[in-house]
């Protein structure tokens, strides 16, 4: 059964700070737009631990480089922030978590000390949730918890390579891998036909070749009891599909299942750059394929109006290159090649822009080059060692850019925190991840405060699809004021925003609202009445976020 790609209607409540305050819902507050999610991505591992009794599931106790092993998070450390209405409180409706499936048992020894896969991109067995995380339990209940919340979630997906070559974990057979030439990034091949690093065993893509199961993964299932389940699976995808039992297929197969038995709601795909794009337009195909017969199959699914997202990482892609990746002997439209969002890496740079000329810019793109299609912002990143604001120094701004851009918006697990991105003798990327600071949120008052103004920017943007989807315009400069309106399937929405308001009393919203209007700012709460084109609020706050009452 084929459905039509629309917003899917959504009533809401208006969440305050601490808890849900059933009220009249805001216009705009009953629509989920995917170009305007409010998307937060965490590193399992590093985020909470809600469940010690896992932590040495799988025994990973070398000494390590710091940062580098597994420090306890898990998924129902995310049940617990579920629970406790930290995401809705935030205005997420969208959770990423980096991968949840087996990681390998042993650690690489590198420069930086001994470093195992906590990060979850080494993997070890597509079909089975690492123990460290949690259960396949786990994630039906978090995944349940998400959407009575309205959030959806995004499980991260890795074609491209293996976990690496350890005591612990041998190479998968040479029909599945290669183990070299080391990319270089000289050319589209050089990216492609090749390994990502040394020691991360590419997986042959390009392959069609029929090829056995690794022995090392059928004595694993064998000894947990799950091989007879497990090829009958395989069996019945490949007699299905008809497609042949290529590496590829085996682990597209894999990432199905936890469409179909779960429910997830889209993945990001890691490394989408290091295979040939048709790869990604058949991924794509057969997980839309796979969550129409999750629908299919479920009496009341949480959303069933919606279609399957793939977010790409195309490391080093911007809205400068439009809706291509260009390479230095090619260029790549991957949307055109299964992808509906990919992520921006431009955003952090054009961050330092002042408010009306990176707002302006994002505006311009979203109505020409990248009409139709959807880009993700970010500030900071598990791999990306220069983020807008390292040193935390313009916390506050950097909220401000982020949620209010048109786009999506990615808060990365602590950014409202300040949870810090420069570590005392971690390495490299270790500095980037960190353990969720929750004890200094509880113990620091600045962190709190800037966790409401995350909260409020977040709710904002979660209730009013205009922010991220709909179109900008500029109403005055000192102070700056903008609206955002947007309208789709009958569903109307507007808004305006104030930033760097000063000393300003009377707010020109005639643009947007009417005389006898009842407005409310959403970041104070107050109240008022449109009169003569104007509205005047008694809080002296720099920002206001206007909606119609």
């Amino acid at each position: 059964m084929k459905r039509i790609k629309q917003p899917f209607l959504l009533i809401l409540c208006v969440w305050v700070l601490h808890g849900c305050q059933v009220t009249k819902p805001l216009p705009g507050t009953d629509t989920f737009h995917w170009h305007s999610a409010n998307l937060y991505f965490l590193l399992v591992d590093r985020f909470y631990n809600g469940d010690p009794s896992n932590d040495q599931a799988i025994v990973r106790n070398s000494p390590t480089g710091v940062l580098r092993g597994f420090e306890g998070g898990d998924l129902r450390g995310v049940i617990k922030k579920l629970d406790e209405g930290y995401f809705r409180d935030l205005g997420v409706n969208v959770i990423w978590m980096t991968p949840i499936v087996e990681q390998i048992h042993g650690s690489v020894d590198e420069s930086t000390g001994n470093t195992y896969g906590f990060h979850g991109y080494w993997t070890r067995d597509w079909t089975r949730i690492d123990p460290a995380y949690g259960t396949e339990a786990d994630l039906q209940e978090l995944i349940s918890k998400a959407h009575k919340q309205g959030i959806r979630i995004l499980l991260d997906a890795v074609i491209n390579h293996t976990g690496p070559v350890t005591a612990k974990d041998p190479v998968w057979p040479n029909e599945w891998v290669r183990t070299g030439p080391p990319c270089d990034y000289s050319s589209y091949a050089a990216f492609t036909d090749c390994t990502l690093v040394e020691n991360l065993p590419d997986i042959r893509t390009e392959s069609n070749e029929e090829v056995d199961l690794p022995p090392h993964l059928i004595a694993k299932w064998r000894a947990e009891g799950r091989y007879e389940s497990e090829m009958a699976s395989l069996d019945a995808f490949f007699a299905r599909t008809g497609l042949p039992r290529a590496p590829k297929y085996y682990i597209m197969k894999w990432l199905l299942d936890y469409i179909e038995k779960y429910g997830i709601d889209g993945y990001r795909v890691d490394t989408v750059k290091h295979t040939t794009e048709d790869i990604w337009a058949e991924f794509s195909t057969l997980a839309r394929e796979s969550y129409e017969r999750y629908l299919d199959k479920t009496p009341v699914p949480a959303f069933p109006d919606q279609e399957f997202f793939l977010l790409g990482e195309v490391y080093g892609y911007g809205i400068s290159g439009g809706q291509y990746y260009h390479f230095s002997d090619a260029k790549v439209n991957y949307f055109e090649n299964g992808f509906d969002n990919l992520i921006n890496f431009d955003f952090k740079s054009d961050a330092q822009l002042p408010y009306h000329q990176l707002f302006d810019k994002y505006a311009q793109v979203n109505k020409t080059t990248l009409q139709d299609v959807g880009i993700t912002n970010y500030l900071s990143s598990h791999d990306d060692g220069h983020p807008f604001d390292g040193q935390r120094q313009r916390s506050f701004e950097a909220a401000n850019k982020l949620l209010l851009a048109p786009g999506v918006s990615q808060i990365y697990y602590g950014d409202e925190t300040d949870r810090l991105l420069s570590v005392e003798g971690a390495v490299g990327d270790a500095n980037l991840r960190s353990f969720m600071n929750w004890d200094d949120l509880r113990l620091d008052a600045s962190k709190q405060e800037l966790l409401q103004h995350y909260q409020k920017l977040g709710q904002f943007r979660r209730n009013h699809p205009a922010i991220g989807a709909g179109t900008h315009h500029e109403i005055s400069r000192i102070p700056y004021v903008f609206s955002r309106k947007w309208a789709e399937n009958g569903v109307k929405d507007q808004v305006i925003v104030v930033l760097d308001r000063k000393n300003a009393e009377a707010i020109a919203v005639s643009s947007v609202f009417a005389n006898g209007d009842k407005i409310r700012d959403a970041y104070s709460g107050e109240t008022a009445v449109v009169k003569h084109g104007l509205v005047r609020f008694k809080n002296s706050n720099y920002i206001l976020l206007l909606e119609k009452m």
